[in-house]
């Protein structure tokens, strides 16, 4: 028979696992941007550079994070991506790094996407220190 000192004990024990899930989901949701460097070199780096106003293929990603989409001045971005309306947040990167194609339908870029959500929210981080 269950005592009320043993569920206590039960409940308190999964409220800590509970919370060690919740912060083991947080910390890997913030990303490494060490690795993400890693993995922008192997992904992105063929097309997007991070240096201020240098843009290859697609434009540069300096100052990227938090930017209005299609406000890099001298580029040539699709009409849908122009017309969005997004801001790259945290959020819109990960679903755009997710499938571009499905995030903006009738962009233009070339790529189908990072299909690994540690590898997304790596990136990520990383974009975020290009400042």
């Amino acid at each position: 028979m269950l005592t009320l000192k043993s569920l206590l004990s039960a409940s308190a024990f999964g409220l800590l696992a509970l919370g060690a899930t919740l912060h083991t989901d947080a910390a890997q949701a913030a990303g490494d941007a060490k690795v993400g460097a890693r993995v922008y070199a192997e992904n992105c780096a063929e097309c997007h550079s991070t240096k201020e106003g240098k843009n290859k293929k697609g434009p540069s990603l300096f100052a990227g994070f938090g930017r209005k989409a299609g406000a890099v001045g001298d580029f040539a971005y699709s009409d849908a991506l122009k017309a969005s309306g997004k801001t790259w947040t945290e959020a819109e990167l990960d679903a755009y790094l997710t499938l571009p194609k499905k995030a903006i339908p009738g962009g233009k870029m070339k790529f189908d996407g990072l299909p690994e959500a540690k590898d997304r929210a790596d990136v990520i981080a990383y974009l975020a220190t290009l400042k």
